[in-house]
C-alpha cells in the first residue's frame, strides 16, 4: 500500500495518483524510463501472427483525408465514421482522436477538444465544440455545436491551423 502524503489515504501498490484526493503519489525523481532498441521491436514484430488478410495501414481504406496546408502532410480518415479533433495538453486527461499537437496546434490556437468531423451516409458533417479561437469553413465562422455540411475541397481553419478536406466518392 502507498499512503498519500496529502490526505493519508491508503492506495494500492503501483498507483500513480491518490484515489481519494488525486495528488501525485510517485515523485518525478522516482520514475525511470528505459530506452528500447529497434531490435526489440523487430523481435516483437516477428512474433505477431500474420495471415493472408493482414494489411498494414496505408490509408487506402480511408473515406477522406485532411491536408495540412502549411506543411503538406496528410491525415487519412480511416474506416471510423467520427473523429474528435484537437490537441493534447500535458497533465490533462482529454485525448482527441486526431491529435494536432505535432502540427503547432497550440501556437495556432487549437483547443484541446476543438471540433468533430463525421461521416453520415453521403454527407460529411463538421461541428465546432465551443472552441476558444473558433472554427472557420472557407472563411466563414461556424457557430458552436451546430452541424455544418462539408464538401470536397473545403478549407477548415481551427484557430489559425488550416486544413483542406478531401473526400472520396461515398
Amino acid at each position: 500500500m502507498i499512503v498519500c502524503s496529502n490526505c493519508k489515504h491508503s492506495n494500492m501498490a503501483g498507483a500513480m495518483f491518490c484515489a481519494e484526493c488525486g495528488a501525485q503519489l510517485a515523485g518525478k525523481d522516482s520514475l525511470t524510463t528505459q530506452n528500447i532498441s529497434t531490435q526489440q521491436f523487430e523481435k516483437i514484430n516477428d512474433r505477431i501472427p500474420r495471415n493472408d488478410s493482414y494489411q498494414p495501414f496505408d490509408g487506402s481504406d480511408a473515406w477522406g483525408s485532411l491536408h495540412l496546408l502549411d506543411t503538406g502532410q496528410v491525415l487519412p480518415l480511416s474506416s471510423r465514421n467520427e473523429f474528435t479533433m484537437g490537441r493534447i495538453s500535458e497533465g490533462q486527461p482529454i485525448m482527441p482522436d486526431i491529435d494536432l499537437s505535432p502540427y503547432q496546434a497550440y501556437a495556432a490556437g487549437v483547443s484541446r477538444l476543438h471540433a468533430v468531423i463525421k461521416r453520415d451516409g453521403n454527407r460529411i458533417i463538421f461541428i465546432d465544440l465551443g472552441s476558444a479561437n473558433g472554427t472557420y469553413i472557407n472563411g466563414k465562422r461556424l457557430a458552436s455545436n451546430v452541424e455544418q455540411v462539408l464538401n470536397h475541397g473545403d478549407i477548415i481553419a481551427l484557430g489559425k491551423l488550416k486544413l483542406q478536406v478531401l473526400v472520396k466518392n461515398l
